[in-house]
Formats: structure tokens, sequence, C-alpha cells
């Protein structure tokens, strides 16, 4: 690999330089599952992961059951009847009426069980009712706007897997289906440390040659935007045993540690050496920009990933690799992939990198009224702000230009950032 002034390492530096997915399904091969889970609340269990599959123990629905506000019939008996039938009696929803007797029908309301003997609801608005008859159209249409039992679920189907994240729809399901209680992973705790004598709190006085540290509070941010725990080890003076010392208390509280500076080869970054003094590190090269030098390795047992300092490289850099990371020690299974969209460009790219370039973006829409991307006016890591600005990261293959109208593919921070 190269030091972060592009000069050649060392040989025993090397590493290969890794695509954007190459590094990705390494990360995922490595880390596993925390083993530990607890039981809470169905309605306490948004954004956990679920531990064991949620099997039905009913049939949903439990019986059939009207779709429409309308008359319960047997079909049969409209032609001896000329259409018309007596009202023999009204089933609203919670309720359950008698068996239909022959040539009535039974008033009926959306999800009230249907009658013994029907076999078809008749929505109420082609209906003419007199009295106590209501003349039912010949030509409706047998065994029309009836739920059948079951039709959704069966009893001892399995209605949510394991390994499900449980978006507000899960918990719903849950419901549906009895479950008062979810057996889940805990949740997962990781250690966010920040390098760097340069760095100050906000709220306190700046001095020579310092900067706010914008990462803790961006980490702290995606951290709990994906439902973890955090253990802030604060900011890691610039030497080999603070950083050491850091990592170790990381490696007993936590199950991941996030460290934001100090990736690289310099002489200032001692992250790299104080995981190789009391644990094992991979250090790679990803062939990406912003995000070059990454860092993986164990402290203890503990997973470490290491990401550059500069804010918006840390932001991507955790996008595409810390938050599948997150995902997969608390417990997520199946494709842990953002979802990728085709959007139009409505922008110019035609000096492309030698890396994969991830660039920040944002929707509008174009003079013909049709959706379209812009992209943030510079290429710079540092500049914050056009995170806020952006909703979505664009990647734009290593040496191809893009011009105006082409399709791109954009990853909507919607997706990233959960």
């Amino acid at each position: 690999m190269t030091t972060h002034n592009d000069c050649p390492a060392p040989a025993a530096e090397k590493r290969p330089t890794l695509t954007k997915q190459e590094a990705i399904d390494f990360l995922l091969s490595r880390v596993q599952p925390i083993v530990d889970t607890e039981s809470i609340t169905t309605d306490t269990a948004l954004g956990r992961v679920l531990a064991a599959p949620v099997t039905s123990a009913i049939d949903v629905p439990g019986w059939d059951n009207s779709a429409m506000d309308g008359y319960a019939i047997r079909h049969a008996d409209l032609a001896a009847e000329d259409g018309w039938l007596r009202v023999g009696q009204r089933i609203p929803t919670g309720s359950t009426g008698v068996d239909l007797e022959p040539g009535t029908a039974a008033r009926i309301f959306t999800g009230a069980p249907t009658p013994g003997g029907a076999d078809t609801v008749v929505v109420q608005e082609i209906c003419e009712r007199d009295g106590d008859r209501v003349r039912i159209p010949l030509d409706c249409k047998a065994g029309a706007n009836i739920r059948r039992a079951g039709e959704d679920i069966r009893a001892g189907a399995e209605v949510i897997a394991a390994g499900t994240r449980l978006a507000p729809q899960h918990l719903g399901l849950a419901a549906s289906v009895g479950v008062a209680r979810l057996p889940v992973y805990r949740r997962l705790r990781v250690a966010i440390l920040a390098s760097g004598d340069e760095l100050a709190m906000p709220g306190e006085p700046l001095g020579p040659s310092q900067i706010y540290n914008s990462n803790r509070f961006l980490l702290i941010g995606l951290l709990q935007g994906l439902g973890c725990e955090v253990v802030d080890l604060g900011i890691v003076a610039d030497t080999l045993d603070a950083t050491t010392d850091a990592l170790t208390r990381g490696a007993r509280e936590a199950d991941l540690i996030l460290a934001s500076g100090g990736v690289s080869v310099g002489e200032e970054d001692h992250l790299k050496p104080a995981v190789e003094k009391i644990g094992t590190l991979d250090l790679w090269n990803i062939a990406i920009r912003p995000g070059k030098p990454v860092a993986f390795g164990w402290v203890q047992g503990t997973p470490v990933l290491g990401a550059p300092g500069n804010p918006v490289s840390l932001f991507v850099t955790f996008c595409l690799f810390a938050r599948p990371v997150v995902l997969r020690r608390q417990g997520a299974t199946g494709d842990l992939a953002p979802r990728v969209l085709k959007i139009r460009a409505g922008f110019d790219w035609p000096k492309p990198d030698k890396r994969t370039e991830f660039h920040r973006a944002r929707l509008q829409t174009g003079d013909d009224g049709e959706l379209e991307l812009a992209v943030f006016p510079t290429r710079s890591s540092a500049v914050l702000s056009s995170v806020a600005w952006a909703d979505g990261l664009i990647e734009i293959p290593p040496g191809r230009a893009t011009r105006r109208g082409e399709l791109v593919d954009f990853m909507p921070f919607a997706d990233l950032l959960h």
C-alpha cells in the first residue's frame, strides 16, 4: 500500500488494493453475530434484530369474513327470487350471525364473519334496499368479496424469519398472530474513538491549529440510527500508549470498535501499530475515493474497524463498510447492501478518477419535469456540509466519464443510514 503522501511504503506494509465489493465480502466473512439475546415486548422491538423465527399459532383470518360492507347471500337463491331477498339479520364487525335461511340475505359489514350458508358478499352500492327486502343484481359474481379463513397466514407458518431487522410492518404482523413478546439480539455496543491532538470538543475554545471533533457526533448519530449503544472512548492523543489503552478499554466494554483517524502509516498514525501490539490487523487500500485507507483487525476478540479522519471519508466508509459490519454483528441476515437506483445525471463528470468515486448528490427536478441528480461542486473529503446538502451517494466507476442525461447509480441516504 502507499502512505498518506502517496510515496511507496516499505515492502512489509504493502497490501493488495481491494475493490469496494472485495472489502465488503472480506469483512462480512469474518464478523459473526453476537450471541446474547433477550425477550422484549413487541411494541418496543422496532429496529431490533429477530433472534428466532416468529411462527403463527392461528389462521389469519381466523374465519371466512366479509371484505366489504354489503349483503351476504347464497348465490343460488337469486334466480329463484328474481334477485329480491329478505334481510333476515344484521352482522356488524365483532358479531357473529346465524346460518342463512333460504331466500334471505344478511346485512354485513367489513371484517364480520360470513354466516353459514353464505357464499357471496355483494357490495351495498349496487343493491336496492326496500324496507326489510333487498334487490341483488342477478349478474353479481358468485364467491365475491369473501376473505377465506387462513387466506393470509396458516397456523404453523413462519411469518418473520430470524435475522430480520424489525420494521413497523413486522411489529404489526407479529401482533396480528397474537405474539406479545419477541426474541431479539441485545443491542450492539460499539466503542468509538477519534485520534488527533488537533481535536477539541464543541463548547471549548479552539487552540492553535485545533478543529472541533465533528467525527464523534457523526459516529454517534450514525450508530444510534442503527440501534446501537455507543461507548465513547473520547479523543485519543497521538501516541502509541494512548491508542493502545483506548483499544484495550474498547475491547473490554464493546462488541465492535470504530476508530476515526490514524489509519494510515505515517509517524503520527498509531492505530496500526497499536492494534498489532495487542491484537491482529489487516490494513488495506481500497480503490475508492474518498476513503482509501481502511483498517480491520481484532483486539482481545473484538473486531476493530478504522476509517480516515476526514469527515466525508469517515461518512462514506461508514456507509459502505461499517454499516454492513454493524448489521451482521447485530444478527441481521440476507443481503445487507443498500438499494441502488438508476437516476438521470443532471451534471457532466468529464474527468473520472482511476478509483471508484462516491460523490454527494441531491435529487432535483430537471427542466423537463423529470427527476435527476445534481452533485456537490467540490470533491473535497473535508467538506462536511456536502453530506448535509446531499440526499445520497452516486457511484462513478473508475475511468468512466459521465455526461448529463446518462443514468448513474444512486444510493439514497434513506437506505444507507438505517
